[in-house]
């Protein structure tokens, strides 16, 4: 029984139909884009065991495909166990070895980038300075005490606690926050538009009336979720107040509460830097008699207190700032007035294993050559 099951795991056949599944996935997936939208669907094409079916009017998930993690698990457990079984160790046989190591980097890599990787925005108006960068798709509910004279004190709550409907404390808030209604995806309006429109019931409205509604989930490419919610500040004598947080309210909500002024605002989440950016010039070049974007960059000065460092970069399409971990991509400008630029910040603790790994593989493959090339030579020279 375990021989067989050896034999299957270690098969020459397994890597082959692993690597058609493959091949079938990344194309389904990539088809499957133009319907859910890239997230999506790199969530239930390549990040997930099994690709689910879900028929109309049922909340079952039926699995009817193996998903991406599923098919690379099981291709590097062939590729380990088939070294194991078929591989001699040698001085002709090392290529082979560095060949299957890179493999194993370029899939462990993968995986580690879906992970761990972190991308966020930093946007900086010319004239202005950065320590921050903020979530695409992942916001927070900020609890902010700004009584400080040097830098505001924050709480900040994941929002997907909110979504839990559970009573929340904090050693620095002077309230329990419970979580009455949140919508991950929302509308708000001043008029009840439709049926599918709810009266919010919150302080910070009394008075005038905002209607609201829960929305799907965004899935096209260049827009995102706004989440709104209605949270209460329950008191230490349990007294309480309903306020709305929202994604749409650009100002927040102030409250005096424990003899401090507090303010709410929920915000995308916010990425700290123990250093800021500050944008000297922004230029914006376009192909002659087009609107058609040529070039754009960033010039900015970094600048770091606590080592001294103060120095000016530039950074441009193709051309990331690489500082402290993090890439710093030119993404994209204001729009209003090309005064402000945007930077990509990719965070991927493992963004050198496909160097390592593809350096290993020529290596590989190059040994090889030679051993068979000088074999070969050798053999014609005797005879």
């Amino acid at each position: 029984m375990l021989d067989s099951i050896y034999k299957f795991f270690t098969s020459v056949r397994l890597a082959v139909v692993l690597l058609a599944l493959g091949l079938i996935l990344v194309f389904w997936g990539t088809i499957a884009q133009v319907k859910l939208g890239l997230y999506i669907a790199q969530d239930e094409f390549f990040r997930s065991l099994f690709i689910y079916w879900k028929p109309n009017g049922s909340t079952l998930r039926i699995p009817i495909f193996p998903g991406g993690y599923l098919v690379g698990g099981l291709l590097l457990i062939n590729l380990f166990a088939a070294h194991l079984r078929y591989y001699k160790s040698g001085f002709k046989r090392l290529g082979i070895a560095m060949i299957h190591l890179g493999v194993v980097m370029l899939l462990l890599g993968q995986l580690a980038t879906d992970m761990f990787s972190v991308e966020s925005r930093m946007k900086i108006r010319e004239g202005a300075s950065s320590n921050y960068s903020e979530s695409d798709g992942r916001w927070e509910l900020a609890i902010i005490d700004a009584s400080s004279e040097k830098d505001d004190g924050v709480v900040a709550i994941p929002a997907d606690l909110l979504m839990k409907n559970r009573e929340l404390a904090h050693p620095d808030m002077p309230f329990k926050l419970r979580s009455v209604k949140y919508h991950i995806n929302s509308a708000l309006s001043e008029t009840n538009e439709t049926s599918a429109y709810e009266l919010v019931k919150a302080e910070n409205y009394t008075g005038r009336e905002v209607w609201w509604s829960a929305l799907p989930k965004e899935t096209r490419m260049n827009f995102r979720d706004i989440p709104s919610g209605v949270v209460e500040l329950v008191g230490p004598t349990g007294e309480s107040r309903a306020v709305l947080v929202s994604g749409y309210l650009s100002r927040p909500f102030t409250v005096t509460a424990g003899g401090r002024e507090l303010q709410l605002m929920l915000r995308p989440q916010r990425y700290y830097k123990p250093y800021r950016l500050h944008l000297i010039d922004f230029r914006f070049d376009r192909y002659a008699g087009t609107e058609k974007a040529k070039n754009f960059s960033s010039r900015v000065r970094l600048e770091r207190a606590e080592t001294g460092e103060n120095r000016e970069v530039t950074i441009r399409m193709n051309e990331p700032l690489r500082y402290d971990g993090k890439t710093f991509f030119q993404s994209s400008w204001d729009e209003k007035d090309e005064k402000g630029t945007v930077l990509q910040v990719v965070d991927n603790p493992g963004w050198l294993t496909p160097y390592f790994a593809c350096v290993l593989v020529s290596f590989g493959m190059t040994w090889q050559f030679l051993v068979h090339l000088i074999g070969f030579a050798a053999k014609r020279k005797t005879t």
